[in-house]
């Protein structure tokens, strides 16, 4: 069936008793030579079934999901997955199948798109899934097809800009939670860091996740089309073929191609049901090989276009297997000349056939951003090379992980991530990741000192983030205005990262610029330097950042203010500052505590004693006046 819309697929997953999470209905069919029923998978979706219907599901009567699947047969357009959970008494449905034997029924609605459109799609399936459940008979598709229908006839005009992109995804609510820390985990993704988020529900998890990378410039519209470019863990025979047979490397931009040598991940490719509990069978998902043709998932209007880099001089560079840019690229010249003729080459087989310019020329001021793309990214760009080109190359978004994607924490070909997980056995494992962000508790655990005093916020961040948390907290009394506002809203908030990543961008162009980035941290801005966000930034030329205010947008001297910020800021995120406040707010409960006990004693007694004296002074008046008389 020829794709239509953004629209992909609409997937029923159900649980089984013996079989566990499985697909019972796609439309399209996942497989076109299959039908409507078939419970097969592409190999690369493999684990489908285990992110639409999320590990711990049974304990939520509904729950919402984001996730992220890699492409089909070599494209590099990530498909986008939103799904809804509901469970349901198995007694009150209507008509019950055979395999119904638990009391409860637990399946999800899942829409496979190729937009981001996050919010937008969770809205339009949550009343859906609701319907759907409210038949109280699951043969009843016709619902499905109809969403199908409607969503692409409705979102197949949808432009990716403007507010629906972020519909759901609240930085005020972010910053209100995380308050400072927010700057803390903007920074730790700029340097493409291994970043586990951790919280049960999914759908506290997944809006948190997202939210935080909503807050770089393009970053949602535009950023995570090769954020998902992971190959699923093989069997036992499959590996050990693959030992036997070598594969070529694939030349594309993306090295997350190569083959799983699924490093780190114990033996034998164990698979986990997670919280599912499974009746006599291991819980594997029948998949077959990867198919010679795929469905809309390649379809050909694609924006992004399946780039090549040069092959490297020297195969045996002692480089990151990561850093496959040639340094002729990278450098805006040759001094010797002697690349000159390569690198115009190389620019002519990374671009399509229609020439596109190098550099980012300024556009007028239209309300609209300009966006071409990107010669080494491949990502569409506007004129200040946003979004930076952070989830490409094997640094995965994964907003939602299963329990069965666990070895991609460790997997060579992943070179860092940022994930969301529900389950514990992946914050226990706190080697395989550089942070674990707690979102109940809004705790950020970095567990190299280095990497802490990296991220250690300057002065003038301290300054941006105490703007942004006070801007956010103040006029929040009055329930009607609370949010509306422009200031302290969540556009505004937005903006703000948006100019403090320009500013870092224009200041890093600057000669002479020691002072100035001092104010972004040093030993950040060095460390950054080395990712491979900033190399593909920095190799291509971004005029309009010659009209950006080349300081951090909160610089200045240092004042008594500053110091206050300082103390709060060491008091609320080192764990002794932590011991010293807990035991600060218990001193000063129990002195409360004592103090109303003394005052109730103190009081008990100067009011009995009140009223003995006024007792004996009615006796002694009484007794005069019998004495008079």
């Amino acid at each position: 069936m020829e794709n239509r819309g953004p629209v992909l697929h609409i997937v029923v997953v159900g649980f089984h008793h013996k079989k566990g999470c499985q697909v019972e209905f796609s439309y399209p069919p996942l497989k076109p030579a299959e039908g409507h029923d078939s419970q097969s998978l592409p190999e690369e979706w493999k684990y489908l079934p285990f992110l639409a219907l999320p590990d711990g599901a049974h304990n939520y009567q509904e729950d919402t999901v984001f996730f992220h699947l890699p492409p089909r047969c070599g494209d590099r357009t990530t498909v986008y997955g939103v799904s809804c959970y509901r469970q349901i008494e198995a007694k009150a449905l209507k008509v019950r199948q055979a395999d119904i034997t638990r009391e409860t029924v637990q399946k999800s609605v899942c829409v496979l798109s190729q937009l981001p459109l996050y919010g937008l799609l969770q809205a339009k399936l949550q009343l859906i899934t609701h319907a759907y459940f409210e038949e109280k008979d699951f043969s009843q598709i016709s619902i499905l097809k109809e969403l199908y229908d409607h969503m692409n006839s409705s979102l197949g005009n949808t432009s990716l800009e403007g507010s629906q992109v972020y519909l759901g995804l609240s930085p005020r609510d972010l910053v209100l939670h995380f308050r400072h820390k927010v700057l803390i985990l903007f920074k730790l993704i700029l340097l493409e860091k291994k970043v586990l988020f951790y919280i049960s529900p999914v759908n506290r998890l997944v809006g948190a996740l997202m939210t935080v990378l909503s807050l770089f410039p393009g970053m949602i519209e535009h950023g995570l089309t090769d954020c998902s470019h992971y190959r699923p863990r093989k069997s036992i025979s499959e590996d050990a073929g693959l030992q036997e047979n070598t594969p070529h490397l694939d030349d594309s931009v993306s090295t997350a191609d190569t083959s799983d040598t699924n490093l780190g991940m114990g033996k034998g490719g164990r698979k986990v049901a997670g919280d599912h509990s499974l009746e006599g069978q291991k819980g594997s998902v029948p998949f077959s090989p990867s198919e010679k043709t795929c469905n809309g998932a390649q379809s050909s209007n694609s924006a992004v276009q399946r780039l090549k880099v040069p092959s490297r001089a020297s195969p045996a560079s002692s480089e990151s297997d990561w850093e496959t840019i040639d340094p002729s690229i990278l450098e805006e010249s040759d001094p010797k000349g002697e690349h000159e003729n390569t690198a115009s080459e190389q620019a002519e087989n990374l671009l399509s056939s229609e020439s596109l310019p190098i550099t980012v020329q300024p556009q007028a001021n239209t309300g609209h951003a300009v966006l071409v793309p990107g010669l080494i990214s491949g990502l569409e760009e506007d004129q200040y090379g946003m979004p930076l080109a952070i989830f490409t190359k094997g640094y995965l978004c994964l907003p939602y992980m299963a329990l069965q994607q666990h070895h991609l924490l460790s997997d060579v070909t992943v070179r860092g991530f940022v994930a969301g997980a529900t389950n514990i056995l992946f914050r226990q494992q706190k080697h395989l990741s550089d942070a674990i962000v707690e979102i109940e508790d809004a705790h950020v655990q970095i567990h190299d000192p280095e990497l802490r005093k990296i991220l250690n916020p300057t002065t003038a961040d301290l300054r941006f983030a105490d703007y942004l948390v006070k801007h956010v907290t103040e006029n929040r009394d009055d329930v009607f205005l609370d949010g509306t506002g422009w200031e302290g809203g969540d556009e505004w908030i937005r903006a703000q990262f948006s100019a403090y990543l320009h500013a870092l961008l224009a200041a890093v162009l600057q000669p002479d610029n020691e002072k100035t980035l001092s104010d972004f941290g040093t030993l950040f801005v060095a460390a950054w330097k080395n990712t491979h966000n900033y190399r593909v930034w920095n190799s291509n030329k971004h005029p309009a950042l010659a009209e950006v205010n080349s300081s951090h947008p909160f610089q200045g001297q240092y004042s008594v203010s500053d110091v206050k910020l300082r103390l709060s800021h060491s008091v609320q995120n080192s764990e002794r500052g932590k011991k010293i406040g807990n035991v600060m707010v218990s001193t000063s409960r129990n002195v409360v505590q004592t103090g109303k006990a003394v005052g109730q004693s103190v009081g008990g007694a100067f009011t009995s004693a009140k009223s003995a004296v006024s007792s004996w002074f009615s006796t002694f008046t009484q007794s005069t006046q019998n004495l008079g008389d």
